[in-house]
């Protein structure tokens, strides 16, 4: 059996046509071409790839079973091409492939979906590279050339080559399982009292915090990678910690949680702001997802204060 041939890209199309238009006089009036030519073009592509795609000996012409098979890699193929040519428009029109951002994990998770949402819809041929990262890292990933865009607190105001525009801040609140036993405490909760239980720590491994603690009280600590075990301990009453009042607002309603009222760490406000380097300008779409972050964060901020935006979205934590 002789080796299948290369198909073109038009019978690829012609081929799609012919089964979402529902026959060959709907795909030629469709693609703005006689029945004959359409027919001719599915022989051709048939006798290409070795193999019947047509039953046609119904009025509607039905898919055989090798047609079935092939047909989702017709759509692919043509599907990609379409994509292809789409991102080489855009590239020609000065718009950036890919723009990468990365985002401290203590920023609320509504307010980066209702952007990342809204860049898919304004820029649909830029990919979108997302890393999230906790504290120092995140200063360490735009400094390092790894994203183009920086979204977090600013932890070493030493560093040069970057940089850095206030867009607001997340509220930090202490927290514990009601069955701890800071929670069984009457408030004010001295501060020699919550030094000797342990307290849950964010931690990072860049060097640019390495060594540096912030925000920590207890002199027993757990130091934690990311923001989901830090909640997930503290839920599970293994110790008490700082976390984003947006994150645990649902579990102190519902009582999985409570604040604890320390005397003097009554939680903290964690700046947030945008980080790029001074030498690399963004490009059309890095300037849009910029400019959203600094226009918008400020009234989302607001917003966060005084609802729960993740009921809307159907977010929960």
């Amino acid at each position: 059996m002789r080796e299948p041939g290369q198909p073109s890209l038009d019978q690829l199309r012609v081929f799609v046509a012919v089964i979402d238009a529902g026959g060959f006089a709907h795909a030629a009036r469709q693609l703005h071409r006689t029945q004959s030519v359409i027919s001719y073009t599915i022989a051709n592509l048939e006798e290409q790839l070795n193999v019947v795609l047509l039953d046609r000996s119904k009025r509607k012409p039905t898919l055989t079973d090798a047609g079935k098979a092939l047909l989702a890699d017709a759509r692919t193929v043509a599907q990609n091409v379409d994509g292809m040519r789409a991102r080489a428009k855009a590239l020609a029109g000065g718009l950036e492939a890919e723009v990468s951002v990365v985002v401290d994990v203590m920023f609320p998770t509504c307010m980066l979906v209702r952007i990342l949402h809204a860049f898919q819809a304004q820029f649909p041929t830029v990919s979108l590279r997302l890393r999230i990262e906790a504290m120092g890292a995140v200063i360490q990933q735009v400094l390092d050339g790894q994203c183009h865009i920086g979204v977090g607190s600013w932890m070493a105001a030493s560093v040069s080559g970057l940089d850095r525009l206030a867009v607001g801040h997340v509220q930090l609140i202490p927290v514990a399982s009601p069955t701890h036993a800071l929670a069984q405490l009457p408030g004010p909760i001295a501060s020699a009292v919550a030094r000797e239980h342990v307290q849950l720590v964010l931690s990072d491994r860049s060097a640019l915090t390495e060594g540096q603690d912030f925000g920590v009280l207890g002199l027993r600590n757990w130091r934690l990678g990311d923001l989901g075990s830090k909640h997930a301990l503290l839920r599970a009453g293994l110790g008490w910690g700082n976390m984003p009042e947006t994150m645990v607002r649902d579990d102190i309603r519902a009582g999985r949680l409570v604040e604890l009222p320390l005397a003097v760490d009554k939680g903290e406000l964690y700046p947030i702001y945008l980080i790029q380097r001074t030498d690399t300008a963004p490009g059309q779409a890095g300037k849009w997802l910029t400019e959203r972050f600094a226009e918008e964060l400020p009234t989302m901020l607001e917003l966060e204060s005084s609802a729960n935006p993740y009921a809307a979205l159907g977010i929960t934590h």
